[in-house]
């Protein structure tokens, strides 16, 4: 009886795992297959999406990622009913389970949900110089959860789209045009509104200063040791930096050639003199006078050592005179 028994749970315990490894085996498979099968539709996505100019560079990552999870979704509803689960038990599973994996990751959705908020407005593109919050850089690409920024020194930076979201953003690069102001500071003995006119003629000079609106220059501030002169100009987006870097040194050596003078930070200091510190003086000139007073007490020590002598040889001379 204990034979029978034994030898029917041994056959059950064998025909359960030998279901349970193919179905484990079935689901490794899928898995596999599924894996490579997203991994190629996404870059099937992506590159077919690269040279399309009817869709915008921004949303080409965001199809990719998106056709990529699907796909991966769809593969874990597979796996699960390869193990005898329901497609309705799968979906109430993956709604409670929606539901509490949004309630645990309520940070992560809404960098989705800000990702959607930038694809839709559009304060931001592919390839454009933003500056949000800490952040700044030219954008690489704009993923379901972060954004991919490359600093001007090479640097990547892959920040939460709710962090770009959340914060005021400066695109440099939206607008076509922008304005340059070079600044530069004079001697006061110099002739300002000669100096004015050549800077306002230094920046139309250049080419790439656009003539509307057309270029300007103005006394900005009055400094502690110079005049602060600001020549300003409308240049291409493009060309800003250049053309800013151009004239900024032309600024100085055209300036200087022409007569010129730059001068650096300097400050004159007045010292006015009033009783009290005229007192003061007085007496600090005194005191050299009253230490040479203690001076005589050497003089007085010669004295004494001069008459020792002297006493020595009168007690010399009367020694003889008693033994005679």
């Amino acid at each position: 009886m204990i034979e029978t028994d034994v030898s029917k749970i041994t056959l059950m315990l064998k025909e359960f795992a030998l279901g349970f490894g193919m179905d484990l085996l079935g689901a490794i498979v899928i898995l596999a297959v599924g894996w490579w099968l997203a991994g190629r539709a996404s870059a099937l996505v992506r590159h077919s999406l690269k040279n399309a100019k009817f869709v915008d560079a921004t949303l080409k990552p965001l199809a990719a990622s998106i056709v990529r999870y699907a796909i991966l979704i769809f593969v874990l509803i597979a796996i699960l009913s390869n193990f005898g689960v329901e497609t309705t038990s799968i979906i109430a599973v993956l709604g409670a389970a929606g539901l509490a994996i949004g309630l645990a990751l309520q940070g992560t959705l809404s960098n989705i949900a800000a990702g959607v908020m930038i694809l839709i407005l559009r304060p931001l593109k592919i390839d454009e110089f933003i500056e949000a919050g800490s952040v700044s850089g030219t954008v690489v690409e704009i993923s379901l959860f972060t954004t991919l920024l490359k600093t001007p020194d090479g640097v990547f930076i892959s920040a939460p789209n709710s962090q770009i979201w959340n914060s005021s953003i400066k695109n440099y690069s939206r607008n076509p045009t922008r304005r340059m102001d070079i600044k530069v500071g004079i001697s006061y003995d110099d002739d300002v509104d000669g100096a004015l006119e050549f800077l306002k003629n230094l920046v139309a000079s250049d080419e790439r200063v656009l003539k509307d609106p057309a270029p300007m220059s103005f006394v900005a501030t009055l400094g502690e040791s110079s005049v602060d002169l600001t020549a300003r100009g409308w240049v291409a987006t493009a060309d800003f930096w250049p053309t800013f870097f151009d004239l900024t040194r032309k600024s100085k050596t055209e300036l200087e050639a022409a007569g010129f003078s730059i001068p650096f930070p300097q400050r004159d200091l007045h010292v006015i003199e009033s009783p009290e510190t005229a007192s003061v003086a007085k007496l600090a000139a005194a005191k050299p006078a009253a230490a040479k007073a203690p001076a005589k007490k050497p003089a007085t020590r010669t004295r004494a050592t001069a008459a020792k002598p002297a006493a020595k040889t009168a007690a010399a001379k009367k020694a003889p005179e008693s033994k005679s």
